[in-house]
């Protein structure tokens, strides 16, 4: 099976379009074609070198496309199946898993380091070396081979360009607000930063019945979107914030308060605007050797802070829900589409992601 894919051969450069092959495939395994693959800042931070890992490697994690082959032990999708990839594989019976905690499977984290397929195998073939698959998805290319559990069967109704846009960002934001924080009707929600999982926490707020929404940004264009997809208040983070939100807070803060901005400065101030009592869920991250220094005092008033990277996400069950409530009219995803592209634009559109001027630029194979 041959097949285009986005390479990286040297940290923070330009990504080659290069033809791959397929070999030594499992009965375990899954093959699907990629029909649209979507950019998110984890790519762009892989790319740039920030989470380390071995090259050469194929990016991309937020996906979907058809199945195009099984192989003889796969019972959960078929040949034919349209489908959203999960960048979450796990064994299902280890300490973590038997926990319900999946995005933890021990086999997940100790085949990291290699990043091949999620047996620690190679799937990928450039000539005779073997090419990674960024988060044992590799998203940016015409085909895609993983374990049967990362490939979740949808409807055929909705679009491809709109159903790749669950499988991370989407997931992450909604899942956060109804699965880990379990935010509830008529409470006060704040989220720092609207980029896209800071948009879907405000879509799962509104889902969760939230009071109050204040969506916070620098960018003014994004607290527009934000107000669209069901923030009720928008406020500019600047040096006005803390007196702002107070006033729409009754001075005492949010009941929950999700930080996607991915700053030290909105890690403090998700600590500075939650209320005594109240919840914080940190989603978004930092280079991973890079230190965070917070104000003590503002960890004091029995505040409850969770770091959470994917939404409590069960993606058989959330998934399908997710592309339900897309169809029903519940769930917004038309709007986070800032640019269609081919792969052949994919370093062009990792620099506008880099600048701030994307929420998702969507690969189109």
């Amino acid at each position: 099976m041959a097949f285009q894919a986005a390479v990286l051969r040297t940290f923070d450069a330009p990504l080659s379009i290069e033809t791959l092959d397929v070999r030594g495939l499992r009965d375990s395994d899954v093959v699907v074609r990629i029909a649209a693959a979507s950019l998110c800042h984890t790519d762009l931070e892989a790319v740039r070198g920030q989470l380390g890992g071995p090259l050469p490697v194929v990016p991309g994690h937020e996906a979907a496309g058809v199945v195009e082959w099984t192989g003889s032990a796969v019972q959960r999708c078929r040949p034919g199946d349209h489908a959203i990839l999960s960048w979450n594989p796990n064994c299902g019976h280890c300490y973590y898993c038997a926990r319900r905690q999946p995005i933890l499977c021990q086999q997940y984290r100790d085949n990291a380091p290699a990043a091949f397929h999620f047996d620690g195998q190679p799937r990928l073939f450039g000539d005779d070396t073997p090419i990674h698959q960024l988060m044992y998805t590799g998203a940016f290319a015409e085909l895609a081979v993983l374990s049967e559990d990362c490939v979740i069967p949808v409807s055929k109704d909705i679009p491809f360009d709109r159903a790749c846009l669950i499988g991370c960002g989407l997931m992450t934001g909604v899942g956060a607000v109804l699965n880990v924080a379990k935010v509830v009707k008529g409470s006060r929600v704040s989220v720092l930063g609207c980029g896209a999982v800071g948009l879907s926490a405000i879509q799962g707020a509104r889902l969760a019945g939230a009071e109050r929404i204040i969506a916070i940004d620098r960018d003014p264009r994004k607290l527009t979107l934000a107000a669209l997809l069901g923030a009720t208040h928008t406020l500019t983070a600047d040096d006005s914030l803390l007196a702002l939100h107070a006033d729409h807070t009754d001075g005492r803060g949010a009941d929950f308060v999700f930080e996607a901005a991915g700053s030290p400065q909105a890690f403090q101030s998700s600590l500075d605007i939650v209320r005594p009592g109240g919840s914080v869920v940190w989603l978004g991250k930092l280079p991973a050797t890079q230190p965070l220094s917070l104000r003590w005092g503002s960890l004091m008033g029995e505040k409850n802070i969770v770091r959470a990277s994917y939404g409590g996400a069960v993606p058989a069950r959330d998934f399908p829900l997710l592309v339900d409530a897309y169809l029903a009219g519940n769930l917004k995803l038309d709007e986070y589409i800032t640019s269609r592209i081919r792969l052949a634009d994919i370093n062009d559109a990792l620099d506008r992601l880099h600048r701030g001027l994307e929420i998702r630029s969507v690969i189109q194979f």
